[in-house]
């Protein structure tokens, strides 16, 4: 692959800021159907719109070389997608990534965990919104929390020390499970995060009224346990408290009671190959057609990469209150 002496080590946007995360989903199918995140009846993209898992690690790639240090492989669910390990073990050992890690519903784990291990993946984000099977399935529709549980077995036995489960809480849907998920990650030994549910596509139940304040489920916490803010970073956007005593800390990822863009530091990539640079709006480049026409030359990919950087918003403007979603498309097809 060509690349040219031009290559900048580090990507900075235009407010300063250093982009050294990027999350890359390389499915929009899911075997789940959550009601947050898509709806029922999906209509999933024809195979020769989606990038290629070689094309995945080209970018991945080049990425690296200018300076990203953490990549986060996302879908849909990832693990649905034929030959994803093969990505996994190619990029998992790259010279100057310090983390690979996954965001998975964690129903293939049973099968990968091992294996995913081994391609050098760090840490493993599972995410699990009820611990009551019937509820779960509600949720879900279609997803088997037996399933689930014993995927995140399967990540434990693995060696993983780096799982975290990820909840989003939904006022009279599941906001009285906040203590039974953070009292099963204490048993567990692992970190939980809660998200404030996001306004991304059309969904089948209102948003203002579902959605549950992380200051809301901060103070019932505090009110359970003994809790202490921690200085704890992942590099991404959540804020964590020690669980004292315990191993683990719980994290809240809150686009709406908390802005965090002050400190953005990453973009995503679709499985399009669409490069969006923040999750809240629209700006994009295209990298998908750029792949395809100069196949060994990175220079234009390069160029587009760093427009980005000149046209990434200052932060997301989520209004809960507005009539429609802060955007049309669906946290499936930007990745979770």
């Amino acid at each position: 692959m060509h690349t040219p002496a031009t290559l900048p080590t580090q990507l900075i946007d235009q407010f300063g800021r250093q982009v050294d995360y990027i999350r890359l989903s390389i499915t929009d199918r899911c075997d789940f159907r959550c009601q947050y995140c898509m709806a029922e009846d999906m209509t999933f993209l024809p195979r020769h719109e989606v990038m290629s898992l070689e094309e995945c690690a080209r970018l991945v790639k080049l990425f690296v070389r200018m300076g990203v240090r953490k990549v986060r492989i996302t879908g849909g669910e990832p693990l649905v997608r034929k030959n994803a390990l093969w990505l996994f073990e190619e990029i998992g050992h790259l010279p100057g990534l310090e983390e690979c890690v996954i965001t998975t519903n964690g129903s293939q784990l049973d099968k990968y965990a091992q294996a995913l291990k081994a391609a050098g993946v760090k840490r493993i984000n599972i995410s699990i919104d009820s611990l009551q099977a019937d509820r779960f399935k509600a949720i879900t529709r279609v997803g088997e929390l037996s399933k689930v549980l014993g995927g995140l077995e399967a990540a434990i036995a693995a060696g993983f020390e780096n799982i975290k489960l990820n909840s989003v809480l939904m006022r009279g849907i599941n906001d009285d499970e906040a203590e039974a998920l953070v009292n099963f990650a204490i048993q567990k030994r692992i970190d939980i995060s809660f998200i404030e549910e996001m306004p991304l596509g059309e969904v089948a139940h209102d948003r203002e009224q579902s959605c549950v304040s992380n200051k809301d489920t901060l103070a019932l916490l505090k009110s359970k346990f003994s809790l202490t803010p921690s200085t704890h970073q992942t590099g991404g956007p959540a804020r964590y408290w020690q669980v004292n005593g315990q191993a683990t800390r719980i994290g809240f990822i809150s686009p709406h009671s908390h802005n965090f863009c002050e400190n953005c530091n990453r973009v995503r990539i679709t499985c399009q190959g669409e490069l969006f640079l923040c999750l809240g709006q629209d700006h994009q480049v295209n990298l998908l057609p750029l792949l395809r026409a100069h196949p060994d030359d990175d220079q234009p990919l390069i160029e587009a990469i760093l427009h980005g950087m000149h046209i990434k918003p200052k932060g997301h403007d989520f209004d809960l209150q507005r009539a429609g979603p802060a955007v049309i498309r669906f946290m499936s097809h930007t990745g979770g």
